[in-house]
């Protein structure tokens, strides 16, 4: 089946010890093999859309941002519904998804679903609240996560569907920011 849907993504492979076996059970993007992750923009162009010019455009708007250094460091929530870890710095990311956006104003952080975009790396959602607070306490245990960033992620797949698979990475400028 071809993929249906894109997003940009910055992975933190850092964090997949602490947040994988939840994410496992508790996020669904995970099951489609979408690693554990700072959403840039999704859901991003149709990918009937993405071509070479696309490509390029993107490589140079990421690239206009520079490489940045984040921990992991407290747990958050979205009402009872969603547990998260928050990255600080946030504004990097905020910057990442504002530039992008700026690029392709039709597409709209989550679709134009929230008034401010949060940066955020899931741990789970959609369960009962016991079990999302569980694996709240067992990640806060582990905190902070430190990362490097340096890439953002072009992915596409259908949701529901593994695996979504890699259509291109982007560099970050050169230039390394240190957290705030």
């Amino acid at each position: 089946m071809e993929p249906t849907q894109t997003a940009l993504i910055v992975p933190i492979p850092e964090a997949e010890e602490a947040v994988g076996r939840f994410r496992e059970s508790l996020d669904a993007a995970a099951s489609w093999g979408v690693p554990a992750h700072v959403t840039v923009l999704y859901p991003f162009l149709p990918p009937q859309q993405i071509n070479h010019r696309t490509l390029a455009v993107l490589r140079e708007t990421i690239a206009g941002i520079p490489r940045f250094d984040v921990a992991l460091t407290h747990i958050g929530w979205f009402g009872d519904a969603v547990v998260w870890l928050a990255p600080q710095p946030d504004r990097p990311f905020r910057d990442l998804t504002a530039a992008v956006w700026q690029r392709y104003p039709e597409v709209a952080p989550y679709g134009g679903a929230h008034t401010e975009v949060v940066p955020h790396l899931t741990i789970g959602h959609d369960a009962p609240k016991p079990t999302l607070s569980h694996a709240a306490e067992t990640v806060a245990a582990q905190l902070p996560i430190n990362a490097a960033v340096d890439m953002v992620r072009l992915i596409a797949g259908t949701p529901g569907l593994s695996p979504w698979r890699t259509v291109g990475e982007f560099p970050l400028g050169a230039d390394r920011q240190q957290p705030a």
